[in-house]
């Protein structure tokens, strides 16, 4: 009795002491201090024990929940992303470029009032700042520890995500991208994330090459349309390019290296492309377009708002949108066309995008059906009016129809604190379904049964005439060659968003 009496009395004494010298912080260094304890809070959260009972809890106060989709009164300029400003000397000591003395540490001495007037501008080139040291961006970093950091520092220490796994056995020539088929049933509109696969996010196969070639004329013929960025978007542009060749140097060091010297700077060498480039001769932008065959947007956060905006990009696979008239955009205005999305997903994806950590990168999915391969499709394109009418099944044989997977991923930049939209696009003839478990009967079932709404935004009509009947015969074969048991209960796979025996 009396020790557990003296060590309640201690608890309780430790406890007050602690609140008053969390209660003696700035208001930012309160956040630190929060933002270190979440992930703690959030896995004790989430091991308590569940309740036993057969009914759902009642709502503290029901009649204030807000019906559907409509937000709860909240200042939505108040929300940040949680901070790794800890990771700040960490990367220094492994970035050989990083003025180390400069890099004061985890806390910053502002109060929450004064850091969010210290901001920088939406519209501001960090290089050109006139107070660096009290300016800073959205992550609680001033420009003058950016600057400190140098060029191409520790973005693995600096995000929390580490570098990939060396893939040494990769071989460009006869490499093919895995198989993505994002199918689902029930099939409605959500988000639908996914922890990223690190070791995945830039994907090579053997069209390297010709990819890169394809992306470069399309910017030649259509400019701003596929590549273009706005003022304040600098920073984000930089990081991200630099971030990518780190991912390369690292993930196939048998084809990309990177090398420094007083007179050039850093210079990226592509041994696929048998050439180099030396990145402070042109745009970052640019770097990614002559070296990554992936589309990149850059959504940046407002100050003024808290909401996120389109403010740069590489994007070269875009179907019946482009960059030319999104650039600028916040981010509901860049979904508006999306079915459901204004009631289902608005509110939870400004939620979303104003608290992802850097930490956790997400990866998702979305497909279409499509005749031969369209890239890229401006608007008036001749290829856009095959979506209008059926073609005679005698002028669209199978072998030309094809499976479109936009293979996307979810960032956060952790210096800029921007968004990174990140995709690819790729085909895969309907015909290889065949022998593919499931995947016939899956696929049949959502074109028949999916959300009338999110089918017409899919717009597969032009072709199901030829691929349905297709597909119908494929599933029957499948069944009677043991593919697949008889009387499936069509439901998503276990192996989403690849399919059974992938691998082999």
């Amino acid at each position: 009795m009396w020790l557990s009496g003296h060590f309640a009395a201690a608890t309780a004494i430790g406890l007050l002491l602690s609140v008053v010298s969390f209660l003696l912080f700035t208001g930012t260094q309160r956040k630190v201090v929060y933002n270190r304890l979440t992930p703690w809070l959030s896995t004790a959260k989430r091991s308590r024990r569940s309740s036993s009972a057969k009914t759902p809890p009642r709502s503290v106060s029901p009649e204030r929940k807000p019906p559907g989709n409509v937000p709860p009164s909240v200042e939505h300029r108040d929300l940040f992303p949680p901070w790794r400003r800890d990771a700040l000397l960490l990367a220094a000591h492994s970035s050989p470029f990083a003025r180390k003395n400069e890099l004061p540490g985890a806390f910053i001495d502002t109060p929450d009032r004064i850091f969010q007037e210290s901001l920088i501008p939406l519209a501001t080139d960090y290089r050109t700042c006139t107070s660096p040291s009290s300016t800073y961006t959205p992550m609680g970093i001033s420009l003058s520890e950016v600057a400190a950091l140098g060029d191409f520092p520790d973005y693995a220490e600096l995000s929390g995500v580490p570098l990939p796994s060396p893939y040494s056995a990769f071989k460009i020539e006869s490499a093919l991208p895995r198989p993505y088929r994002p199918f689902r049933w029930t099939y409605h509109q959500t988000m639908s994330l996914n922890k990223m696969e690190t070791d995945w996010w830039l994907e090579l196969e053997k069209n390297f090459a010709e990819t890169i070639k394809e992306r470069k004329e399309l910017f030649a013929k259509y400019g701003k349309m596929v590549l273009d960025w706005l003022p304040g978007s600098e920073l984000a542009c930089k990081e991200l390019m630099e971030m990518a060749l780190q991912f390369l140097c690292a993930r196939y060091p048998q084809y990309f290296s990177l090398s420094y010297s007083e007179q050039e700077g850093h210079v990226f060498h592509n041994g696929i492309l048998r050439n180099e480039t030396v990145v402070k001769d042109i745009h970052p932008l640019l770097v990614l377009l002559e070296n990554v065959p992936e589309d990149f947007g850059i959504m940046l956060r407002n100050p003024e708002d808290g909401y996120y905006y389109l403010r740069a990009g590489v994007l070269c696979s875009s179907l019946g949108w482009n960059l030319g008239t999104k650039i600028g955009m916040q981010l509901k205005e860049i979904h508006g066309p999306i079915p459901d999305y204004k009631e289902k997903m608005e509110f939870s994806m400004d939620r979303y995008f104003a608290k992802l950590p850097t930490a956790r990168p997400i990866q998702r999915g979305s497909w279409g059906l499509e005749i031969d391969k369209p890239l890229f499709m401006p608007p008036g394109d001749p290829h856009e009016s095959y979506r209008d009418y059926q073609l005679d099944p005698a002028q669209l044989p199978l072998s030309r129809i094809h499976l479109r997977v936009d293979w996307q991923t979810l960032r956060r930049l952790p210096l800029s604190g921007a968004i990174i939209f990140n995709f690819k696009a790729l085909f895969t003839p309907v015909e290889d379904f065949r022998e593919e478990p499931h995947i016939p009967r899956l696929l049949s079932h959502i074109l028949r049964n999916g959300p009338k709404n999110i089918m017409e935004y899919k717009n597969t009509w032009h072709v199901e005439h030829v691929v349905l009947p297709a597909l119908d015969r494929w599933a029957g074969e499948q069944e009677e060659r043991g593919l697949v048991e008889k009387g499936w209960e069509v439901g998503t796979l276990e192996e989403t968003p690849f399919f059974r025996g992938w691998k082999e």
